[in-house]
Parts: C-alpha cells; structure tokens; sequence
C-alpha cells in the first residue's frame, strides 16, 4: 500500500484528513471542488412529472448521471406499457452520461409497441451524444414539449 495515495483507497475516515492529504501534494485546491461536489450529488437532479392531453410529460432538470440515472429510469417507466405515451422534457439537462442513455433506451423498450417516447428540447451536449450513439432515429428529439406533444 507504500506509494498509493490514501484517496484512492478510501482509507481516510475525514474529509478534513483528505484536504490535509491532497494539501501536502498541492492539490488543495481540487480537493475542495470534490469535497463540494461529493455534496452536491444527491439531490442534483429534478424529475417531475404531468399529463397533458392524456400524455405523460416528465420534466428533467440537472446532471444524469450513474448517480441519478435510477430516478429517470423510473420517472420514463409507465405503469400501463400498453400504449403509453410519454414526453420527455430534456431542456434542463446539460450533461448526460451513458447511463443516462440506457435509461432511455429501457424507457423506450417500456412503451411496447403501441407506445412512444419523445425528447423535447435536448440541448446540444446531450443531442450529440444521441447522434453519435445512433438513438436519434429511435428516439425522436423535438424543439419543445409542444412541437413533442404535437408530433
């Protein structure tokens, strides 16, 4: 264990011992950006849902990531498949990860057959990762819930 930092093995019992550890390496700085963001990432992702017009439209605000992504997956996931119709509001997402994209790959698969899902207002970031990953094509991305809704 000689030569590996403490802070990759998880032995610090304190955050306070982290900051001392990084500080004698000059990383003082980065540790206090992780102390805030290991913080912050609990409740960084919103996720409420409406019906309008007989359709689900959840509303996603913050980062998906693997620590949020649980809450998409069940936010996307209808309780009656058979002909679900849902829109997802992507306009307050500036980062998505691939667990973010299996996410909604499961939620489009949830719909059945006769069911749908849409994206509306996927900001550039999120949309690029769509593109590159090939999901544009299944899942269809429009400029806002309405433009969704009326699709």
């Amino acid at each position: 264990m000689q030569g590996i930092p403490r802070g990759i093995l998880g032995s610090l019992t304190s955050r306070e011992g982290l900051g001392k550890d990084r500080a004698s390496r000059g990383e003082e700085r980065v540790a206090d950006t992780a102390e805030t963001n290991e913080q912050a990432e609990p409740d960084r992702l919103s996720v409420t849902r409406s019906v309008v017009d007989g359709v689900t439209v959840v509303t996603v605000t913050g980062e998906v990531d693997h620590h949020t992504s649980g809450t998409l997956r069940q936010a996307l996931t209808p309780a009656d498949p058979d002909g679900a119709r849902t829109v997802a509001d992507l306009s307050g997402v500036p980062f998505m990860d691939s667990s973010g994209i299996n996410v909604l790959i499961a939620g489009h698969q949830a719909h059945g057959p006769t069911g749908w899902l849409r994206l509306a207002g996927v900001r550039r970031p999120v949309l690029r990762t769509l593109e590159i990953v090939g999901l544009t094509p299944l899942l269809p991305c429009y400029p806002s819930v309405r433009d969704a809704l009326a699709g």
